[in-house]
This record gives structure tokens, sequence and C-alpha cells, in this order.
């Protein structure tokens, strides 16, 4: 019952930290917008994955070696910013570039499988992620936990990761949604990169 009850409190407390603002949430946004249902969903996809490497580094130690280490937190924290920034810059040069000639990160025509390789980018370029699964593993597990919990965790994670993103890309690749970005794409891209830019900003100064 202990493993239970531990296992519904991590959902909870996951979800909730998913579901919040942040730079994940804009650009599977605004890859649904672009590309449409299946690069929103492949940009989900890509959420999920990178955040159970996170986790599982976090369930195996990393978060330790990040600790003793602390030029190798230092390191991984400036590149995720300098990249937030560089999408934040490609976002608002191209704001007024038309629909099929979109540019985020450089390309010249987003494909779903470029949208799921920008998205994975950015969630391994933050290594808080894995120190906030470290930290609600620690305050929500109970120790020496067996593999099938650990197993359980990290498809709870997954779970809740590409629930939340998929219901984000399907809810803004519909028809209304893209027409609305259609009509405001110059600033609706600009207020996105420049969210963008405020989080790389946050992340290289070291902000929680």
């Amino acid at each position: 019952m202990e493993h239970v009850v531990a296992l519904l409190g991590l959902a909870v407390v996951h979800l909730l930290a998913v579901a919040s603002p942040g730079p994940s949430t804009v650009l599977v946004v605004q890859t649904a917008a672009v590309v449409g249902r299946r690069g929103g969903l492949l940009a989900a996809l890509a959420m999920m994955v990178g955040a159970v490497i996170w986790a599982t580094a976090a369930l195996f130690g990393l978060q330790v070696l990040f600790a003793r280490f602390d030029w190798l937190y230092f390191a991984f924290r400036i590149a995720g910013a300098l990249y937030l920034l560089y999408l934040a810059a490609m976002l608002w040069l191209h704001a007024g570039d038309p629909l099929p000639e979109i540019k985020i990160g450089g390309a010249s025509r987003v494909t779903g499988w470029q949208g799921f390789l920008h998205a994975l980018v950015l969630q391994l370029s933050n290594p808080k992620i894995m120190v906030f699964f470290g930290s609600i593993f620690l305050s929500l597990l109970p120790q020496n936990t067996p593999a099938w919990m650990d197993a359980t965790v990290l498809l709870v994670v997954a779970l809740n990761e590409f629930a939340w993103f998929a219901l984000l890309a399907l809810l803004f690749s519909g028809g209304a949604a893209r027409a609305f970005y259609l009509r405001a794409k110059l600033w609706l891209d600009r207020a996105m990169g420049g969210v963008l830019g405020a989080l790389g900003l946050r992340l290289a100064v070291g902000e929680p």
C-alpha cells in the first residue's frame, strides 16, 4: 500500500509540474500550430522521451554527480540557456515569414521529425528537469524501491508527459487554432520568442 500511495502522489505532483507553462509548452504549441497535428504529436513524443531520460538519470544517481561536480551542472545549464536563446532569436527573426517558409532553429521548412528533434534537444538541454525529478523522488518515494516500482515510476512519467503535451498538440493543431495562428502569426511568434528568451536568461542566471 505504501508503494501505491507514493506512486499516486508522484503522479499528481509530476502532472502539475508538467502542466505549468514553460519552454516545452511554448515549443509544442508552436510546432502544432505550424506543422500540424502529426508534428505536434511528435514534439509531444520528444518531450516524453527527454523526460524519461532525465527521470532515469535521477533514479540512478546523476543528480549526485551534478552535486559533486558543480562545473558539470553549470555547463549543462549554460548550454540549455543558449539553446533557448537561439530558438527565441529564430522565432523573432522569422516571425514575419509566411507559414510555408517558417523557420525554427534555422530550418527552412519544419517537418514533423525536425520538430521532434528540436523538442528533444530542448528537453535534454535543461538539467533542472533532472534536479526536479531527483527532488520529488527523494521526497515521495520510499528508500530501496524494488525494480518494478522504478519501472512504474518511469511509466508514470512517460504517460503524464505524453498525455499533457499530446493534448496541447491536438488543441493547437485544430482548424480554428491554426486559422487564428495564421492571422496573428507575427505577434504570436514574437511573443513566444520573447517568452523563450526570458526563460533562457532565467536559466542562465540560475534562478529557480
